[in-house]
């Protein structure tokens, strides 16, 4: 069987050896519910990722993934039923949920080896154009840290929320940011996110997609090879089942032990359907593989 692919698997994050410091930073997730840590992990990983691209230096990077981790830190206050509510918020219900930014920056406030990584929870939902939260911050009043962290944060929210299983269908979330990083009016200079930023979560982005393309690949040459191996086994059986003397049977029959002994629950009983199986999983990763390099092209194509 395929093992899972994960969007964020080739992270740098622990070559950076965090301290007992950092973990004990770390740890105020484990109060969190599990969707907001998974995405807490997942926008940390992001942003750390993003960092590289734009060159920052390790010690800021370091900095800037400890606070994309405490991002979402508020939300341990933020009622369960409008945290967890599947349908759109209320009004009222969004300016509750709005208060995790301020929630969470009093929380680091308030703990000295929390309060170095206050910017992340505080102002991750500023946008450059002023339309943000919890303060309405303009373009240079808004720490860079936040600003890396608010395009991490947007794009897993959107991935999260499609639920992608692949990165089949990426590029419409793709283009929802770039609208976001574009004027909202004729009149406006900026959008809500900075284009600069942008155009390294893409980098990010196209890593990861040509990864999944170069393990997709990988799998169907091993589904290659072990159809070729079945298709021996079938062919040993047929001639086995058409052979009159005994001694003929038992050489295709102890041919095809040889190629089923390897493979652990494959039988002499069991083979016809296990390539039946194989084909069918060939020709699933085969369409699978195709929809990634167009979705890759897609992608490459866009402009921000």
């Amino acid at each position: 069987m395929k093992p899972k692919f994960d969007f964020y698997d080739r992270t740098s994050l622990k070559s950076y050896n965090l301290d007992d410091s950092a973990r004990y930073q770390l740890n105020r997730l484990d109060s969190l519910d599990v969707f907001t840590r998974v995405h807490s992990e997942n926008v940390a990983s992001l942003t750390c990722r993003i960092c590289e691209y734009l060159h920052c230096k390790t010690a800021f990077t370091v900095y800037c993934t400890i606070c994309a981790y405490l991002h979402d830190i508020g939300k341990i206050f933020i009622p369960s039923k409008i945290l967890q509510k599947p349908s759109r918020l209320t009004d009222e219900e969004y300016e509750i949920m709005k208060t995790h930014t301020t929630i969470g920056y009093n929380m680091c406030m308030e703990d000295l080896k929390l309060r170095p990584y206050a910017n992340g929870p505080h102002y991750h939902h500023e946008a450059l154009d002023g339309t943000g939260y919890p303060e309405g911050l303009t373009e240079k009043q808004i720490p860079y840290e936040a600003k890396i962290i608010r395009v991490a944060d947007e794009y897993d929210a959107i991935v999260s929320k499609r639920q992608y299983k692949t990165h089949i269908g990426i590029s419409d979330t793709l283009k929802i940011l770039i609208e976001n990083a574009r004027p909202s009016t004729l009149h406006a200079k900026v959008g809500k996110i900075d284009p600069k930023i942008l155009k390294a979560l893409f980098k990010v982005v196209i890593d990861d997609v040509e990864y999944e393309i170069f393990y997709t690949s990988d799998y169907l040459t091993y589904l290659k090879g072990e159809i070729k191996r079945l298709e021996q086994v079938d062919k040993y059986r047929i001639e086995m089942e058409k052979a009159k003397k005994d001694k003929d049977k038992n050489y295709y029959k102890e041919g095809m032990l040889i190629l089923l002994k390897q493979k652990e629950g494959e039988t002499i009983e069991n083979c016809t359907d296990v390539l039946k199986e194989y084909k069918e999983a060939y020709l699933a990763r085969q369409a699978e593989l195709d929809k990634l390099n167009a979705e890759i092209k897609t992608i490459k194509k866009l402009k921000i």
